[in-house]
């Protein structure tokens, strides 16, 4: 008999233990509702990876093309100083210029910072930019100050789409971009102003030159967002 009652609480000693071991104490119900929310779990996972990983492929695609944008920007100032920095015009171009300098100086810091490749690109616009100023230069103070308004209407418009998309994407999370490129944008909304105060819509076939320098630009905001 003692044996026996050994053995019946070996018995159930055993049949507790391997029920201890069961998932959730062996409540099936409970099981059954925890693996049904395992794929919710993993779906949600699995979005919020997707959602970081578009917002990271958009911030590098931001970065890189305005970075590339500043740099061009900054050899069309130094273009038209080169030809026009001794005019009456000269302390216009370079008050713009100065701001250019400082845009192009903040995107070189945010690109290591936030990790984006910059643009293969780099070499062409450096010479582009600048043949771009010193040509429109040459032909006058007027056609300058047309390359000026074409080119910031152009940036302008691509800052306010960039703007919207950030926001988009979540403003708390990309205040600093935001901040940054709002004000980038006031500063050439103010050089197209500036450059119209200036007569640039006196240079010579100032619609056809405009048109030509908008497509460029277009294009190689295009061809930066991609190489």
């Amino acid at each position: 008999m003692a044996l026996l009652g050994v053995s019946g609480s070996a018995m159930l000693s055993l049949r507790r233990t391997r029920q201890s071991r069961r998932p959730f104490g062996g409540d099936k119900r409970l099981a059954g509702a925890m693996y049904q929310c395992r794929p919710l779990a993993l779906a949600g996972v699995r979005l919020y990876s997707t959602k970081a990983a578009h917002t990271k492929q958009a911030i590098d695609r931001i970065i890189r093309v305005d970075h590339a944008g500043e740099l061009g920007a900054d050899r069309i100032y130094a273009g038209q100083m080169a030809v026009l920095g001794k005019t009456s015009v000269g302390p216009v171009i370079q008050h713009m210029w100065d701001q250019e300098k400082e845009h192009k100086a903040k995107f070189e810091e945010l690109v290591p910072k936030y990790r984006v490749r910059p643009t293969v690109l780099l070499p062409i616009w450096n010479v582009a930019g600048f043949v771009l100023g010193a040509g429109t230069a040459l032909l006058g103070r007027e056609a300058a100050m047309a390359c000026t308004v074409a080119v910031e209407s152009v940036i302008t418009d691509h800052y306010n789409s960039q703007l919207r998309e950030l926001i988009n994407l979540g403003e708390e999370e990309n205040k600093e971009l935001i901040e940054v490129i709002k004000k980038f944008r006031d500063d050439e909304m103010d050089h197209h102003d500036t450059g119209l105060a200036n007569d640039a819509e006196q240079a010579p076939a100032y619609t056809a030159l405009s048109n030509v320098i908008k497509t460029g630009c277009k294009a190689a905001v295009w061809l930066s967002e991609r190489i």
